[in-house]
C-alpha cells in the first residue's frame, strides 16, 4: 500500500457566485470525509478546497492506493438457535454462514471456526472475517458520487448528455451547471472515475481569454494550483483569490491618495471573488455632480447592480472614484475603464432623478398614500399601522420625557413610513428609513425628527447601532412592539426555520434598547400598553409574547458568558426592568461564590416546596405572631429576619443587589437550625400557619434578586 496526494477537479460552466465558496468547501469536505471513512485517507490527511467561477476542486494529502483489510466480527445468532441438541449446525446457521460467503461444505469445521461469547444473558455465535480494503478507484468513485450528491446546490438545473446511442441527448443529468471536464490524479496517475457523464483525465481548461495553453495539462496532483496559475491564468484557490483582490483594492486606493479607502463589505468581496478567475483592479470615476445625491443611494447602486467598490475619503464621505475588479488584464486598461464608467453613469443618473423627483413632495403630503398600501390582510394598511405606532410612541414618550419629546416622537412616527411610497425606496427598498431622514431634512423638520425617522428601524441586525436620540428610541421601540404585539395577536408566530416578519430580531432589538439605553420602562406595562392600539383586530397575547422576549433575553445572556443556572435564577422572577438584569446576574454570581450559598439555595428550594404544598389549600400570609413561636430555633430565625431583612431590603431598593444577597447570607445558621429542630407541620393549626408564615417571610426576603432555589444542585 502506497500513499500519494490526490487531486480531483470538476470543471463546469459559471457557478452561482453567492454560493461558490459554500459549494467549494462542501465538495472538498465531503470528498475528504468519505475517503477517510473508507480508510483511503487518515485523520492526518489535509483537505484543501479550490473554487473558481468554473471549477470545484479538492487536494487531499496522503491518500492510499488501497485501504487496509479490516477484520470484522459479526454476531450471527444465539447458540440455542444456531446449534441443535447435538451441537451440530442448524439449517438457519448454515444459511446465514453461506450468505456471508463462508465455506459450509464441512458443517463441523464451519461450526468449529465460530466463536462463542456471552451476549447479555444468552450465549451467542460470532463469525470472524476479513473485509478487503477498498481500492482507490472504487473508493474515490463512491466519495465523488457522495460529494456531488451532497452539494448545497441553491437551484438544480437539468441538461442532456451526448451519448453513443443513435438518439443524442438521451441521458439527462441534474446538477448546478453543465459539467465539461473531470480530473482525478493520484500523484501523476489518473484514477479512472466517472461523474456527470464525464471520464477523469489529467487536463483542464484555463481562463477563457488569457490562458497560455489549452487544455492545461497537469503533471501531478501537487502541481495543480501552480500549473493552473502559470498556464491557465487562473487562481484556483478562493481564499488566495480573495486575498489578492483585497491587496489590489488597497493598492489602488493608495494610488488615488488623500486617505481614500474602498468600502468594507465582506459579502461584496466574496461575490466578486466568485466572479473572476484572475482579478485585476482598475480605477474608474464618475461626474462629481452625482455627489449631490445621498451617498447611500450611490453606494448601493454601485455595489448591488455593478459589483463595484466605491471609494470613501478619510472622513468616510463618498468620492467620485470607484474600483472595478476586472477578469482580464490588458496592457491598455482604458477600454475596461471607459466601459465601466459608461455603464455606471445611467445608474447614477436614475438615482439622481429619483432623488430630485421625490423632493418635490413633502413627507407629510405622502401620509395619505400609506392608506392604500396593504401591510397585512388581518392588520390593515400601512396607514393604519402608522396610527398604531403613533399611539404606542406617545405612551412611551410620555413616560420618558416632556411635551417636546412627545411631539417629536409623534411627528417622527407619523412620517417614518412615508418614504415607502417614494420613487427612490421603490427602486431600492434597502434605503427605507435612510431616505426618510434625508427627505425630512429637505422638508425643514430638523435633525431630531430626521434622525428619529432614519433610525426607527435600528437595530436592524446583531451589532447594529441603536437610534441616536431619545425620539428615535421611542419610535423604534413603538415600531418593533407594534410588529410583535400585532403578529402574536393574530397567531402569526415564528417557527423553527421560518420567521418572515423577523420577530426574533425585533425582540432582540427591544431588549437591546431597554438595556443599553437604561430605560425605566417595565416589560409587562409596555406590552399591555400596546394592545389597545389594535382595537378588535387582535387578541391579547401579551403572556406568550413576554415568554418569547424572555427566551430571547436568556439566549443573549448565555452568549455573553453567563451560565444557564445564573440566567434561569434571575429570569425566573420575570424582572420588569431589563436594564437591571445584568446587575442582578452579577449579584447572583457573587452570592454563588459564598460558602453559605449551597446550603441557602438548598434550603430555599425546600422552603419553596413546602409553601407550594401548603398553598394548595389556600394562600400563606407572610405574617408571624411572635407569641406563637415555641421553639428556640424558630425564635432565632424570626429575630434574624427582623434584624437583617430591613438592611437587605434597603440595599435592594438602592440597587445594590450584591450587598443585599450578601447581607442575607448570615441567615444560613438560623435556617439550618430551624430545619433541624422545628416541625413545620405542627398539629396545632395556629402554630403550623405561624411557621408557614415565617417561611413565607424568609422566602420573600431571599428571592427579591433571583430565585435562589435555581442555584441548588
Amino acid at each position: 500500500m502506497t500513499t500519494q496526494n490526490l487531486l480531483v477537479e470538476l470543471f463546469v460552466e459559471e457557478l452561482p457566485p453567492k454560493a461558490l465558496q459554500k459549494l467549494g468547501d462542501a465538495f472538498a469536505t465531503v470528498l475528504g470525509d468519505q475517503l477517510k471513512a473508507q480508510g483511503l485517507a487518515t485523520a492526518a490527511s489535509v483537505v484543501t478546497p479550490f473554487a473558481s467561477p468554473r471549477r470545484l476542486a479538492a487536494h487531499v494529502t496522503a491518500v492510499a492506493d488501497k485501504a487496509a483489510d479490516k477484520a470484522v466480527q459479526q454476531k450471527l445468532m444465539p447458540v440455542t438457535v444456531g446449534l441443535d441438541a447435538s451441537g451440530d449446525a442448524t439449517p438457519s446457521l448454515l444459511k446465514k454462514l453461506q450468505a456471508l460467503g463462508a465455506d459450509v461444505s464441512n458443517p463441523v469445521a464451519a461450526v468449529a471456526a465460530l466463536k462463542r461469547a456471552q451476549d447479555g444473558k444468552a450465549e451467542a455465535l460470532f463469525y470472524d472475517s476479513v473485509v478487503p480494503g477498498a481500492t482507490l478507484a472504487a473508493g474515490l468513485q463512491r466519495a465523488l458520487d457522495e460529494a456531488i450528491a451532497k452539494l448545497p446546490i441553491p437551484k438544480v438545473m437539468s441538461y442532456q448528455l451526448e451519448t453513443d446511442c443513435e438518439l443524442p441527448g438521451w441521458t439527462s443529468v441534474n446538477f448546478v451547471r453543465p459539467a465539461h471536464g473531470l480530473v482525478a490524479l493520484h500523484g501523476s496517475t489518473v484514477v479512472p472515475v466517472k461523474a456527470l457523464g464525464l471520464t477523469a483525465g489529467n487536463s483542464t481548461t484555463g481562463h477563457r481569454f488569457e490562458a497560455a495553453v489549452s487544455p492545461v495539462v497537469l503533471a501531478d496532483a501537487d502541481s495543480y494550483a501552480a500549473t493552473l496559475k502559470k498556464d491557465g491564468a487562473v487562481i484556483a484557490s478562493f481564499a488566495e483569490r480573495k486575498a489578492e483582490i483585497a491587496r489590489q483594492l488597497a493598492a489602488a486606493a493608495a494610488k488615488v491618495g488623500n486617505g481614500a479607502r474602498p468600502i468594507e463589505d465582506e459579502a461584496l468581496l466574496d461575490e466578486v471573488t466568485a466572479l473572476v478567475e484572475r482579478p485585476n483592479v482598475v480605477i474608474c470615476q464618475f461626474e462629481e455632480q452625482f455627489l449631490g445625491v445621498p451617498q447611500e443611494c450611490l453606494i448601493l447602486t454601485m455595489k448591488a447592480n455593478q459589483k463595484y467598490f466605491p471609494l470613501l475619503d478619510a472622513a468616510g464621505k463618498l468620492t467620485n472614484k470607484f474600483l472595478v475588479v476586472s477578469n482580464i488584464s490588458p496592457e491598455d486598461t482604458s477600454f475596461v475603464t471607459g466601459g465601466n464608467e459608461r455603464v455606471v453613469r445611467p445608474r447614477l443618473a436614475d438615482a439622481k432623478f429619483f432623488f430630485d423627483q421625490d423632493r418635490k413632495k413633502t413627507l407629510a403630503s405622502r401620509v395619505e398614500s400609506l392608506g392604500k398600501v396593504v401591510y397585512h390582510n388581518k392588520l390593515g394598511t400601512q396607514g393604519e399601522r402608522v396610527e398604531r405606532v403613533r399611539a404606542i410612541a406617545k405612551a412611551i414618550a410620555t413616560q420618558l420625557g416632556d411635551a417636546a419629546l412627545v411631539a417629536d416622537a409623534d411627528l417622527a412616527a407619523q412620517l417614518a413610513k412615508t418614504d415607502l411610497v417614494t420613487d427612490m425606496v421603490g427602486e431600492f427598498p434597502e434605503l427605507q428609513g435612510i431616505m426618510g431622514g434625508y427627505y425630512a431634512l429637505n422638508d425643514g423638520l430638523g435633525e431630531t425628527v430626521a434622525h428619529a425617522i432614519e433610525d426607527h428601524y435600528k437595530p436592524r441586525f446583531a451589532g447594529d447601532m441603536l437610534p441616536r436620540n431619545t425620539a428615535g428610541v421611542v419610535v423604534a421601540l413603538a415600531d418593533k412592539l407594534e410588529t410583535l404585539v400585532g403578529m402574536f395577536g393574530i397567531g402569526n408566530l415564528p417557527t423553527g426555520d421560518r420567521d418572515p416578519f423577523a420577530l426574533r430580531r425585533h425582540a432582540l432589538g427591544v431588549i437591546r434598547m431597554l438595556v443599553e439605553k437604561d430605560l425605566p420602562l417595565e416589560m409587562n406595562a409596555l406590552l399591555a400598553g400596546a394592545v389597545p392600539a389594535f382595537g378588535d383586530k387582535i387578541t391579547d397575547a401579551s403572556a406568550a409574547l413576554a415568554d418569547f422576549i424572555y427566551d430571547r433575553l436568556a439566549g443573549s445572556l448565555r452568549e455573553q458568558g453567563y451560565s444557564a443556572q445564573e440566567v434561569d435564577a434571575v429570569l425566573a422572577l420575570r424582572p420588569q426592568r431589563l436594564a437591571l438584569v445584568e446587575k442582578q446576574l452579577a449579584a447572583v454570581r457573587a452570592f454563588a461564590a459564598l460558602p453559605e450559598s449551597p446550603a441557602l439555595a438548598a434550603a430555599n428550594k425546600r422552603v419553596g416546596n413546602i409553601l407550594k404544598k401548603a398553598e394548595v389549600e389556600g394562600p400563606v400570609d407572610a405574617h408571624v405572631n411572635p407569641e406563637l413561636l415555641q421553639e428556640k430555633a424558630e425564635q432565632d430565625l424570626y429575630a434574624a429576619l427582623q434584624r437583617f431583612v430591613p438592611e437587605a431590603n434597603a440595599q435592594f431598593d438602592a440597587g445594590d443587589y450584591t450587598a443585599s444577597l450578601q447581607t442575607l447570607a448570615v441567615l444560613r445558621a438560623p435556617v439550618d437550625a430551624f430545619f433541624d429542630d422545628v416541625m413545620v407541620n405542627a398539629e396545632q393549626l395556629d402554630v403550623r400557619m405561624n411557621r408557614l408564615g415565617l417561611l413565607k417571610m424568609l422566602h420573600n426576603a431571599m428571592n427579591r434578586v433571583a430565585d435562589l432555589s435555581r442555584l441548588a444542585v
